[in-house]
Parts: C-alpha cells; structure tokens; sequence
C-alpha cells in the first residue's frame, strides 16, 4: 500500500534570494534519489517560506521494484588467465556486480566473447532506507552561499533547527547537527506556535492554522490580488515588477498588503529616484496614474495579519521618510559639483587593472565614438552632440546618488546634465548611452545614444578580449554576451551601414597605443566568431526557421542588415505560396554547389565550350551576376533570390545535355569553374544546401 512522504527542514530566516532555488534543489534532489532507489511514486510537491522548505511525495511504494539485469563484463581474452581460471579484472566484476563468478557466461558481440552475469536484487522496504537517503539528500544541498554553526562541519544556507520527517503516519528517524526529526514543525514567528503534523496530508492546513501560507504560489496570488483590489478600490496603477514581487513572496508567511502615503514634496525629485528608493530599500510598489506619474503612495506587504494595520502603515511612513529625506539631501549636493570637478575624479577609480581608469575607458569612448560619426558622415551638430556625450557620459558615477543607487548611472546622468545647461541631446543620450541594459530592453532612441552606446559597449568587449578574458560555457563576468547582443540591437534599430569587421577595427585602432597581449589578428577572428551566436538569437527570435538561420549565416553576417534582410527573404520563399517552385530550383543550384567543390578556380573559357548549353548558362549567369550583388548590397535578398531561381532552366538543361566531367582534362576544368562560379554567386545569398524540406 503506498503512502505519502513529507520532510520540511526548519531554518533561521532564509535570504528571500535563495528560497526559491533552495526549494525547486529539493524537490529535484527528493525525485532523483526515489527514482535511483527504484521507490515508485506519484506526484510531488514543493513549499518554501523564508523558515522552512519541504517536499510532499504522494503513493510512496512501500517497497523497492526489483530489479533483473544482464550485464556484462571483460571480454574472454582479459577474463581468463594463461590457466584458464578467472582472472583478477573478472573476479572484481563479480564483486561489483555482487555476483558469483560461478554464474558467468559467455556471450558473442561483435566478434568478441564477453562474459556475462544476470544481476538480481530484491527490493528493500522503503522505510528501511529512508532514514539515510534522507539525510544524504538534505546533507547534499549546495546554496550560493553558505554557513557553519556551532561546532557542526556541515555547511548549510542557514542553521537548521528543526526537521519534520513522516512516511504516512511514521516519523523517519535522522538527525543533523545535533537536530533530530519528529512531527513538530513551527507556525508564524508571531501569530503562530509549534503545532504537531500526524500524518502528511494535514501539512498544509496544519500551517495554516498556525498563520503560515506554505505554498509559494498561493502566497504570490494572495498578494496580486490584494493588490489588485485596492488599486480599483483607489483608482491606481499600482507598479508591480516581477523581481520585486518574487522577492516579497519568500519576505513573508502569512501576506496582508497595506498602503501608505509620503509628503508631495518629496516629488521634485525624479521619480526614478523616489521609485529606486522605494523598492531598493524598502521593497514598497509604488503608485502610479494613469499617465505613468508617480503618485504620493506607496503599497507594501506585512508578514502579518490586519491587526493595528493603519499603525504599521505609519511606521512604513517613517521610514521611508528618512530614507526620501536622504535621496532628497544626496541630490541637491550632486548639483553643487560641477561636471567638470566630477570629470576629474573618474581619473581616481579604477576600470580594471589592466584596461586603466574610468577616465581611459571615457577616453577610448571618445575615440571610437569620433570614428563612428567619421564612418557614418554623419551631420556635424550630431557629430558635435557625440563628442560632448562621450566626453561626460560618465560622470554621475562620482555622484552620491548613483553611488547610493548604482542602477540609476545614466539617468541621473542625464538629470543633472540637464540642470547644468547642457544640450538636451546630450542629456537623453547620457542616459541612452546605456541602453540596451537587459535582455528585452529597447535601443537608444537618438543617434547620438546609439553611436555612444556602441562605443562603449565595443570598448568593452574589444578591451575584455585584448587581454584574454572571453567568456566561456556559462561564465561572463563582465556581461559580455549582452553588451554584443546590445551592438547587434543598436545597429539593426538605427539601419546603420556599420559592418560588423569595420566596428572591430574602430575599436581596436584606439586600442593598438595600449599594451594589447594578443595579436589583432587573433582578437578580430574571436570577435567575429563570438558574434556569431548573437546574429543567431536575433534571427530565431525574429521566427526565423533554424535552418534558414544556418544557410543565411554560412553565406556570412558581417553586414547585419544584409543578413536580417537575407533571412527574412529565403523564409518567404521557403515557406511561401511558391514553396515547391522554389524548392526545383534550389535542387538545381544544389547539384551545381555539389560539383563545383571539385573546381580547382572560377576562370571561365568560352572557347572552351562544347556544347550549346555551356554557352547559354554561362549567358544566363552574366546576365544576372552583377544584378544579384547589387540587390544584395540595396537589401532586396528577395529581388536577389528571384534571380537565382530564374536560373532553374538553364541549369536543368545544362545537366540534361553535358557531362561535366569530361575526358578531356581542359574541357572538364572548363565545366566545373563554370559551376564554381555559379556557386560562388548563390553563395552571396545563402547556402542552400542547407535548408530542410
């Protein structure tokens, strides 16, 4: 008969952070070691709360399957010894296996005898390894921080202090540190008590009843409905981030939201400021009209029930009084130093050890952002524009507010550029500058952002890679991955003629007067080859079909525009009413790309032509070559397509009428550098051979 499992490990407060990971590890670890001990079971359960988390396993088998296996061993040669008796490699088989060797036998694979061994193991009852399966998986749990106790050796994300163990009504005995398990578990720190869990299905309401809401999910829809409710209730557009929300799910056990209000005053300054403030230090949503403005209310969450609830909420407002009185002190000393002064301090803080300081990262910025505008001829009062933003782009990173607030670099940037006269250009593209900042995030509206954004973010790959820090399997310390995806963005955004090889050269002629431990050579081919697969996620998340992805990016992607454009062309013809038309087409040009692998060059002899059909494809090609590239460099790929597929005729009728590989050596090379250079345009387009039907 089965029954259900329940363990909850009791902790000190958990950081709201690692719940979430700490629960799902749980719950990974519970279904991977009941499936390794062949322990049937049904569905299982996860619950976290920032002092506990647990799993519940529904119809737990009372008992391990058995198992029957045949398995195999050494070969012959390697088995038996010059006597003839069992040797030393399958004597140790049979111990692993827990065999005896008396049972081996031979059987032929593959040409080669190998002994065999059928492994049978009766199934133990599960209650029997539960007890240490159990403290094996909580003993196992990795966090991203950890900590030790007392003068316990185990390493946990916080001390545990109690443990909760049932397989049905039976209590599983383990101990851990010095803990050992039972049936109690604990309520609310407050508003709940111990209380005593007989059998596991009572768990959840057993909590309940002491104030705590243990599934995770629950708590989350309480809260957003509570919330949704007061903002009709008001008439608000109360701002509900996902990361902060998260975080306030495993803040509290027992959710009840409540709101609160602060002096208007405090909305002359920014409203990112105020925003920042509100979530960052006080984890509060604020409010918001209909227009977007920030209102005079917060709204926060009680690990609590309504008790004295307009008390909490004025001790809420007292806080967060302090907290705005601070960001309002913090702003308006920013605006008594003036950029210049702010300037010179980027000269103290250093960028990275090898790359220098601020101040040489903002003058490479200047440098590659002048070459970009050289680059794009660009209008001078943008050019001017550039130059000013790059020079100041980072001065609020000296301010008190952004060192308070880090995630507000730019947007104070451009706040108090604004207030100190400078051009309101410069001022939006301070902040722009950043931009793209995460996945999902938008390009920087203005030229003037974009080109100082791109200079920014290829400093900072080119320099990364200048010496030697590229990023590899899940490792990116310095973002590198989203500062290129942000390039891509930026480029495609503003439809600039900005190749990708040309950008690559920008920034690493500003770098060539630093020492640089890796030749240029070397850099450029890394920098093309990680680019790569940030062409390609821009592509799939545009639907392009992954194997139109792989023929657009073989033909090459360094003038992104051209590749998007490319992409999007062959997808329209691929999957287009014109499918199968264009599907004899591409067959044709594929038997051309297969026998011009064989070309030794694209010369070309008419004279040397044997055959009608040689002279009308090689017409047919002259006719449309230049054509082609010229479609492809106006971003009219389909134009370009159109004018491979015409080519189906000849082709046909070229194959129907001349073997290509002709006795006479002179004809044959003739024949396939004909076909080579054939191959070579189409190839301009896509590699076509690599599109699945």
């Amino acid at each position: 008969m089965a029954k259900d499992l329940l363990l909850e490990i009791g902790l000190e407060e958990v950081p709201a952070r690692f719940v979430r990971g700490a629960m799902n590890q749980l719950k990974e670890k519970t279904v991977k070691w009941l499936d390794t001990a062949r322990i049937a079971h049904g569905e299982v359960e996860a619950y976290a709360t920032p002092r506990r988390i647990a799993v519940l396993v529904r119809d737990v088998e009372e008992k391990q399957a058995d198992v029957s296996e045949e398995v195999k061993g050494p070969s012959r040669k390697i088995a038996l010894d010059e006597q003839g008796a069992w040797s030393k490699a399958a004597l140790g088989f049979a111990r692993s296996q827990g065999v005896e060797p008396e049972a081996f036998y031979f059987k032929e694979l593959g040409g080669v005898e190998y002994i065999y061994a059928n492994k049978s193991s009766i199934g133990t009852v599960t209650f029997d390894v539960l007890p240490e399966g159990l403290t094996s998986l909580i003993t196992s749990m990795s966090f991203p921080k950890n900590m030790r106790w007392g003068s316990h050796e185990l390493k946990f994300v916080r001390p545990i202090k109690w443990l909760l163990t049932l397989f049905g009504e039976t209590v599983i005995p383990i101990e851990i540190t010095d803990v050992q398990s039972g049936t109690i578990t604990r309520g609310h720190r407050f508003l709940g008590g111990e209380t005593s869990v007989t059998s596991p299905s009572y768990y959840v309401e057993r909590l309940r009843e002491q104030q705590v809401v243990v599934n995770a999910a629950e708590r989350e829809q309480l809260i957003l409905d509570q919330i949704h409710a007061l903002a009709a209730e008001k008439n608000w557009k109360i701002d509900v981030k996902a990361d902060l929300l998260e975080e306030v799910v495993f803040l509290v056990e027992y959710p009840n939201v409540l709101f609160g209000t602060f002096d208007e005053a405090f909305l002359k300054i920014p409203q990112e400021v105020l925003i920042t403030s509100m979530r960052e230090h006080q984890r509060y949503f604020p409010v918001l009209d209909e227009q977007g403005k920030l209102l005079p209310f917060f709204v926060t969450v009680r690990n609590g029930d309504r008790t004295s609830i307009e008390q909490v909420a004025k001790g809420n407002e007292k806080v967060l009084r302090a907290r705005l009185s601070d960001a309002r002190f913090f702003y308006a000393e920013d605006q008594k130093t003036p950029i210049s002064d702010s300037l010179q301090k980027l000269a103290k803080i250093v960028y990275h050890e090898e790359l220098g300081m601020v101040s040489d990262k903002v003058g490479r910025i200047q440098a590659t952002a002048a070459k970009l505008a050289t680059a794009l001829d660009l209008d001078p009062q943008t050019v001017d524009d550039i130059a000013r933003t790059a020079e100041i782009c980072k001065f609020d990173l000296v301010t008190q507010m952004v060192y308070e607030f880090p995630e507000l670099q730019g947007v104070m940037g451009e706040d108090y550029a604004r207030k100190a006269g400078e051009r309101e250009a410069v001022a939006v593209a301070i902040n722009e500058h950043y931009q793209p900042r995460f996945a999902g995030d938008r390009a920087p509206g203005s030229l003037t952002g974009a080109i100082v954004s791109l200079a920014d973010k290829i400093d900072t790959i080119v320099g990364c890679f200048s010496i030697g820090i590229i990023p590899t399997g899940s490792q990116d310390p310095y973002a590198l991955r989203r500062q290129a995806a942000g390039i891509i963005q930026i480029i495609l955004a503003h439809g600039l003629k900005l190749p990708l090889d040309r950008l690559f050269d920008l920034s690493l002629e500003v770098h060539s007067g630093k020492p640089i431990k890796r030749e240029a050579a070397d850099i450029r081919k890394d920098l093309y080859e990680f680019f790569a697969l940030r062409v390609k996620n821009v592509l799939s998340e545009q639907g392009i079909r992954y194997d139109v992805v792989d023929a657009v990016m073989a033909a090459g992607y360094n003038d992104l525009r051209q590749t998007v454009n490319r992409a999007a062309a062959v997808t329209a013809f691929a999957a287009g009413e014109r499918r199968d038309e264009f599907k004899l087409a591409v067959d044709a040009l594929n038997r051309v790309s297969n026998l011009a692998s064989k070309a030794a060059s694209k010369n070309v002899a008419p004279s040397l032509f044997a055959d009608e059909a040689e002279g009308e494809l090689y017409a047919a090609w002259q006719a449309v070559s230049e054509s082609i590239v010229e479609c492809i460099n106006n971003d009219d790929a389909a134009g370009a397509i159109a004018k491979l597929a015409g080519l189906k005729e000849p082709i046909t009728a070229y194959f129907d009428r001349v073997m290509v590989m002709a006795e006479d050596e002179a004809v044959r090379a003739n024949r396939l550098a004909l076909l080579a250079l054939i191959a070579d345009g189409a190839g301009t387009v896509a590699d076509l051979s690599r599109l699945v039907w």
